[in-house]
């Protein structure tokens, strides 16, 4: 099993996209191959928005993965100080610094993101960064 750390955008993507971005966001949180690990930076990011916009399909979407998540990344000042750490070293933005660092303490094999290969995330070694955009299904 591949333990894969899913960012928000990836988590969006795939329940609100009906083009090839969801479609293939959707084929990789369907592989039976893949064991998922999260962080609540993860859930706040996506959780009370559609909540407060009353998505009710899209929280429940949210839930349904996050009920599904095997490991929860739980010490939050220690993936603080690892994401601060990882954002001077390689010139990362706060938060996917955070998902980064949670990322990693997780031991997660890969970062399944949202994020074009010409970010910054994809400085940091020893962690597979996986854009839907690269793998789209048709392209």
């Amino acid at each position: 099993m591949t333990r894969t750390f899913v960012d928000s955008g990836v988590l969006i993507a795939a329940a609100r996209g009906e083009d090839l971005i969801a479609e293939t966001a959707l084929g990789f949180l369907a592989d039976a191959h893949r064991v998922f690990v999260s962080s609540p930076f993860v859930r706040l990011e996506v959780l009370p928005k559609a909540i407060f916009n009353q998505k009710t399909v899209e929280a429940e979407f949210y839930e349904t993965f996050f009920s599904a998540v095997a490991t929860w990344a739980t010490d939050t000042d220690s993936l603080i100080q690892q994401a601060h750490a990882i954002a001077c070293n390689y010139g990362l933005a706060a938060m996917d610094a955070l998902h980064v660092a949670a990322a990693i303490a997780l031991n997660a094999e890969d970062l399944l993101t949202t994020e074009k290969p010409t970010k910054p995330m994809y400085r940091v070694p020893n962690l597979r960064i996986i854009s839907v955009f690269e793998n789209q299904q048709g392209s």
